[in-house]
């Protein structure tokens, strides 16, 4: 596959899922705040954003700053986690504009597609499942590989070396999408070209410079095949 302003063919694509496939972020934004009302958290609704595509680093240091207790944090976790995954299964959970019309184009052009999440191997499954776009997929990666290969998560390059490694393809053929500044670095530490959609966070001045293209969402860069 040829796309504009890209000197190789595609062959290979790897996509980010929370914020790039799905509009979970949102869901997650919304969970977080109605869980800190239920423990009656003094908590202000927009603090939440910067959650939005965080690291491992600045999810810790958030939860520093507005828990006590590691038991209030993972409790705060475990009821937004199971809000999201029960607003998920209520319908709540859509796919990004243009996402199923860019997978469909995408399999009859015969690229191989994959998914490297921060997320867990269960929420990816069952977000795959819900929205029936599983079969859209050679594979997917979770923390839960991150966990098992003892790598380090993004924005660390491991999980995309490691999803660039199982599709078997010069990693010059491959693409990474993102919608998440945190997932930008990983992929260009990576060494891989990266396309940015934004989510919820505009683009900083880093993220132009390490992302090959950042398009507004997938059918703009869907005009962009040539």
């Amino acid at each position: 596959m040829k796309v504009e302003n890209i000197a190789e063919p595609i062959e290979g694509i790897i996509f980010d899922m929370d914020g790039l496939l799905v509009d979970s972020e949102k869901l997650y934004w919304d969970a977080n705040i109605v869980a800190a009302k239920e423990a009656n958290l003094d908590i202000p609704d927009d603090s939440y954003l910067k959650l939005v595509g965080s690291s491992v680093k600045e999810m810790e240091e958030f939860y520093h700053q507005h828990f006590k207790t590691e038991a209030d944090r993972d409790k705060f976790i475990k009821r937004t986690d199971e809000l999201v995954w029960e607003w998920t299964d209520q319908g709540k959970l859509k796919l990004q504009a243009g996402v199923r019309d860019a997978l469909v184009e995408f399999k009859e052009k015969n690229i191989k597609l994959a998914i490297a999440s921060s997320n867990y191997d269960e929420v990816v499954a069952h977000n795959l499942e819900v929205l029936k776009i599983k079969d859209y997929f050679d594979f997917y990666l979770s923390y839960k590989d991150v966990e098992a290969g003892k790598i380090k998560a993004k924005p660390a390059p491991d999980i995309y070396l490691l999803a660039a490694q199982k599709m078997q393809l010069p990693k010059d053929n491959l693409l990474v999408f993102e919608d998440s500044s945190t997932g930008v670095a990983s992929a260009s530490a990576a060494g891989l070209k990266c396309v940015m959609v934004p989510d919820l966070k505009q683009p900083t001045v880093l993220d132009k410079k390490n992302a090959t293209l950042i398009c507004k969402d997938f059918y703009s860069f869907l005009k962009k095949i040539k």
